[in-house]
């Protein structure tokens, strides 16, 4: 029994005292998401990113708005949101206490409204995401507001009404897997 005891007293404690002094933890240690909604522009990275479907996006049953949700319990912490964020609204933190008396407390949401085209009136993107596509554009080609104001307009139109305004009535274009032109 004595060797024991000297054993102990030699070699030191083994454990931490963890809940009477904070753990040291790694610089790269993986803990609770941290979102910022402001940061964010509701691209649907994250979202697409998450193996293990915590984080999703979804659209509101009147189609105004879209909702961006995390749910803790299925968080794997493995930062693919934070590596595909455009904008560094997502980060891993340091905390790790997550225990909680109801799991709604485990959910984290914030909305976004929905841009509605400007030729059909169909909601289509995140209003937030085309604004900040739009000053992206400002700040790297330097236009001025009113060539910003023309991209605008064509931003906020869908994708479906682009096609109507653009389609060509010439025969002598062949749309297939390559575009060519055919000799007449």
């Amino acid at each position: 029994m004595l060797k024991l005891i000297k054993k102990v007293l030699k070699t030191g404690t083994a454990t931490v005292a963890y809940p009477f002094k904070p753990l040291d933890l790694a610089a790269n240690f993986r803990g609770k998401p941290q979102y910022t909604a402001k940061q964010c522009i509701a691209c649907g990275a994250c979202a697409n990113a998450c193996p293990s479907n915590a984080l999703t996006m979804t659209t509101a049953e009147d189609g105004e708005t879209i909702r961006w949700s995390l749910f803790l319990g299925r968080c794997i912490f493995c930062a693919r949101c934070e590596e595909v964020c455009p904008t560094a609204a997502i980060r891993l933190s340091q905390e790790f206490e997550l225990a909680v008396w109801r799991k709604e407390d485990l959910f984290e949401t914030a909305d976004f409204p929905i841009c509605h085209c400007r030729a059909c009136g169909k909601p289509y993107a995140v209003q937030k995401e085309i604004d900040f596509a739009l000053s992206l554009l400002q700040e790297s080609a330097a236009l001025s507001d009113r060539q910003i104001a023309d991209r605008r307009d064509q931003y906020e139109t869908c994708p479906e009404c682009k096609k109507l305004h653009s389609l060509s009535s010439s025969d002598r274009i062949d749309i297939g897997r390559h575009m060519t032109t055919e000799a007449h």
